[in-house]
């Protein structure tokens, strides 16, 4: 797992050249807009639960079965097992986010996920889906646009941190299609 400053180190090093040009500016960019990305971060985990029950209740919603007897809802162990899932997922997306760098979504939650999603018979489709509802929400709270659930949000542009986090978001479902 790398941050921002491990990354530019570790390719500086390999290079044999000291951290500086564009390198260097990325990392006075990154330390310049590090208080938003800590709000954009408490603002995800902050409504975590929210977020990850709103999008498993919007993927039951659209495809009742899963909670029909023999759906891969059905039953208390596996909606709580659903919820879990969500809930790993958006953390480490907030992880990769806080970091600025996705090798700790890829390392530690997606290295596997879609091999274990088919050996436990899971319905790819309604993962995504889940995944994009969860993506919606964590868009909407980086950019301060979640109905209802408002925060004080710090002047400055959230665009690219929400367009950060999608990307992660769009990586899962990625890497579980």
């Amino acid at each position: 797992m790398l941050d921002a400053f491990s990354r530019v180190v570790v390719n500086s090093d390999a290079k044999a050249a000291y951290v500086g040009g564009s390198d260097l500016q990325a990392l006075k960019k990154f330390i310049a807009d590090g208080n938003t990305r800590l709000d954009a971060v408490n603002f995800i985990v902050s409504n975590a639960s929210c977020i990850v029950s709103d999008a498993v209740s919007g993927m039951i919603c659209e495809n009742p079965g899963l909670i029909a007897p023999g759906g891969n809802c059905y039953t208390n162990r596996r909606m709580a097992a659903c919820l879990r899932d969500g809930e790993i997922i958006l953390r480490y997306a907030s992880y990769a986010l806080l970091a600025g760098d996705p090798s700790v979504l890829e390392d530690r939650c997606l290295n596997g996920l879609k091999e274990t999603y088919i050996a436990l018979g899971v319905p790819t489709n309604s993962s995504i889906r889940a995944i994009s509802i969860m993506k919606a929400a964590a868009v909407a709270f980086v950019t301060n646009t979640a109905s209802q659930r408002k925060m004080s949000c710090p002047s400055g542009d959230c665009s690219s941190l929400a367009s950060e986090i999608a990307s992660y978001c769009d990586r899962v479902a990625t890497a579980i299609s």
